[in-house]
């Protein structure tokens, strides 16, 4: 069911299920004194009576009314301290809220919010319910059955009450656009790799942005080869299904005088198996997310165009299959890149950066973006590294990474920036052709010497970033009842830096 989510006009009458908010040490809003009032002053009462209820942020306490009131229940949500309520906070406590209530058996919640010191209503309801609908997103396309023990009416509608509703709701809109491309990107990663292959996921795709006025070409093993795009057609040599480049093009900006071209990139392995160099098999299951980058590339065009962003973004993903049979490539091979470079095979299992490798050359040769960013669930390394909380981020423009680095921080998309250096550079340097795809070290440093890999591939002079999202894609819990997921994680960082910067 899909939540919906309105701004109806600040005079409604509350009923059913009310949320009020309230600051860390606070006493309740006008709007909150006011439902207090109706109910005989039980808001106040519990606040005053539950020690344990501090209103810190995203803290709930939940309250039923009298059984002849119109409200059937009031919770209360806490808001941290008001000093420090900005647009993230805003977003964590709607999320928190979710968390606690979202499954209480009410059918409609209505929040009525209150201003702060730092964020405005009107943005404060916006990011609040924003929040609630980033944690209420839930994936359960393959359940055939609903569980019988559910039977608790399922949440349909927020409404949130705001100082200024047009205002609330214009906000809303815009981050809407947002979440909507982020939710793909999970839907993406979440679908199970029987139904999500090079050429079904091509489709999609176009079937997707099409009616958005993305422009969006296919191009099929057949072309590429024709091409001489060797290395992703390499990787996906051994699958019955055979590889994809998807070319999607967004032209918000036109010929605008001084309108620099964005070029997005992403890796797009929808199931990697490791191939000849198999991965163990206890957790292979969890590799249909190796195709997070690419999500994460479409999900930031589909908000762009949802926004109508006035900016001009070509966007690459590679798509292939990474499978072992008689026909798949092998340790020792030795391809020929779209760059015309050869790249010496030592490890099938490091196929990613070969997929790129053709993406990047061809957005340069082709499209000659300005700026090139590319995303992919690269390496191991970068999770050992940073586990799941940071996307490590190599550089070689100091400016760019300000940008980016400034982004993060507004969307909450952490990232952490990783050193460029000629040292790992040479380390891909094959003895036998121009590069191999494993480092002569070995494992150490892994993250960095596939950047290094991927440098070889970056034209002189070409602003470009590389995010390894290995860790922050895809997220799991030991609890056996708590499903894995993808994230969606780079739509929100990509589309703050490229409207707060290009537009």
């Amino acid at each position: 069911m899909t939540l919906r989510i309105t701004f109806p006009k600040a005079d409604t009458t509350p009923k059913g299920h009310i949320v009020v908010t309230v600051f860390e040490g606070d006493t309740l809003s006008t709007a909150a004194k006011k439902i207090d009032k109706a109910l005989d002053g039980l808001v106040a009462s519990a606040m005053k009576k539950d020690k344990s209820f501090k209103g810190k942020l995203g803290q709930v306490l939940t309250l039923y009314a009298p059984e002849k009131s119109k409200i059937d229940r009031v919770t209360i949500l806490g808001l941290g301290k008001t000093d420090d309520f900005d647009s993230l906070k805003a977003e964590e406590a709607g999320g928190k809220l979710f968390a606690a209530i979202g499954k209480a058996g009410s059918k409609d919640i209505m929040l009525v919010t209150e201003k702060s010191k730092a964020l405005k209503n009107e943005l404060a309801a916006a990011h609040l319910a924003n929040g609630f609908s980033l944690r209420a997103y839930n994936f359960d396309r393959y359940k055939s059955k609903k569980d019988s023990k559910d039977d608790a009416p399922k949440l349909a509608a927020l409404k949130v009450l705001s100082s200024h509703p047009a205002n609330s709701k214009a906000a809303f809109d815009a981050l809407d656009s947002v979440t909507s491309g982020t939710f793909w990107a999970r839907d993406l990663v979440n679908t199970a790799p029987n139904d999500l292959y090079p050429d079904s996921y091509a489709k999609q795709i176009r079937d997707e942005l099409k009616p958005l006025d993305v422009s969006v070409e296919i191009l099929d093993e057949k072309k590429l080869e024709k091409m001489g795009a060797g290395a992703i057609l390499a990787v996906g040599k051994g699958s019955e299904r055979q590889p994809r480049m998807v070319i999607m093009r967004w032209n918000g900006a036109g010929k605008k005088k001084g309108a620099k071209t964005i070029g997005l990139v992403g890796k797009g392995v929808t199931f990697d198996t490791g191939g000849i160099s198999l991965k163990p098999g206890a957790g292979m299951d969890e590799m249909k997310m190796d195709m997070g980058g690419s999500a994460a590339v479409v999900g930031t065009v589909k908000a762009l165009a949802k926004s109508n962003a006035k900016v001009n973004v070509v966007a690459i993903i590679g798509l292939a299959e990474n499978m072992p049979s008689s026909n798949a490539y092998r340790p020792g091979d030795i391809v020929t890149s779209l760059s015309g470079k050869t790249i010496e095979v030592l490890n099938t299992d490091a196929e990613g950066r070969l997929v790129l490798a053709d993406c990047l050359t061809h957005i340069q040769s082709k499209y000659k973006p300005d700026i090139i960013i590319d995303l992919a669930t690269l390496t191991g390394a970068m999770m050992v590294a940073l586990a799941h909380e940071y996307c490590g981020t190599f550089v070689n423009n100091d400016e760019l990474w300000k940008q980016l680095e400034k982004s993060s921080a507004g969307t909450g998309e952490k990232l952490w920036r990783m050193p460029l250096d000629d040292v790992w550079k040479k380390e891909m340097e094959s003895t036998v052709a121009d590069v191999q795809n494993l480092a002569k070290s070995g494992r150490w440093g892994g993250a960095c010497t596939a950047a290094g890999f991927l440098e070889h591939f970056i034209e002189d002079g070409v602003e470009w970033a590389h995010m390894d999202i290995a860790g922050t894609a895809w997220r799991k819990s030991d609890k056996p009842t708590v499903p894995k997921f993808g994230t969606g994680f780079g739509v929100r960082v990509l589309h703050d830096w490229i409207t707060q910067n290009y537009q």
